[in-house]
């Protein structure tokens, strides 16, 4: 069973996106809370393989929580769910380390696929907001050129990173072992002095690699 923190502040809409998420059988929302402190609390006393946030929450937003989230249990995935299609919200989400981007418009299949998305390793942003995003993410300095020692190999991972695809999708595609892809993905971050994959893949898409 797939563990998942929800946090909500609104108890009947909390409730509604419980629903859906557990209409996949390996899915159980086993923690709820009502806004960013709360979810943090939980997080100090129980174990999520996920946490799902709203973005505008009494007392800590989601985008608060999401950094104390991943800066204190990095390998807990975060998806960030709210009404707001907002290219802002969504860099400042993936900068505190979200792993996935939704809007609370997307049915139970879109919402699936992008959780299952984010426990895999991949980057899932809703189509609507990646099209404003994109562009933001690709804006560079002149200055900013790939970091010489990378190897091809790592710039190859670093690609298919940017692309949204998962540590599996990638072994698979390269022709390795889902632990060579982890200790590369570990290179990468002690090379570029990053901080998880997402920040990977905005490098990536930065610096032109994607």
């Amino acid at each position: 069973m797939i563990s998942i923190l929800l946090a909500e502040d609104q108890a009947l809409v909390r409730q509604g996106l419980k629903m859906m998420i557990e209409t996949d059988p390996e899915l159980r929302v086993t923690g709820e809370a009502e806004n960013g402190k709360v979810a943090i609390d939980l997080c100090r006393n129980n174990h999520y393989d996920l946490v799902v946030l709203d973005i505008r929450m009494p007392e800590m937003t989601g985008l608060e929580a999401a950094r104390i989230i991943h800066q204190n249990w990095s390998e807990r995935k975060i998806l960030m769910l709210t009404t707001f299609n907002d290219e802002s919200y969504a860099l400042e989400a993936l900068k505190n380390g979200a792993n996935g981007y939704m809007l609370k418009d997307a049915d139970p299949a879109e919402l699936i696929r992008s959780i299952r998305s984010c426990l895999a390793g991949g980057l899932s942003i809703e189509d609507q907001v990646a099209a404003k995003v994109m562009p933001a993410l690709m804006q560079r300095q002149p200055e900013q050129e790939v970091d010489p020692s990378l190897t091809k190999r790592e710039l190859e991972i670093m690609l298919r990173i940017g692309q949204g695809l998962s540590n599996k999708e990638i072994a698979e595609q390269l022709y390795l072992s889902v632990g060579t892809i982890k200790n590369h993905i570990t290179t990468i971050l002690d090379k570029l002095d990053l901080r998880d994959r997402t920040q990977i893949a905005i490098y990536a898409i930065h610096h032109h690699i994607v």
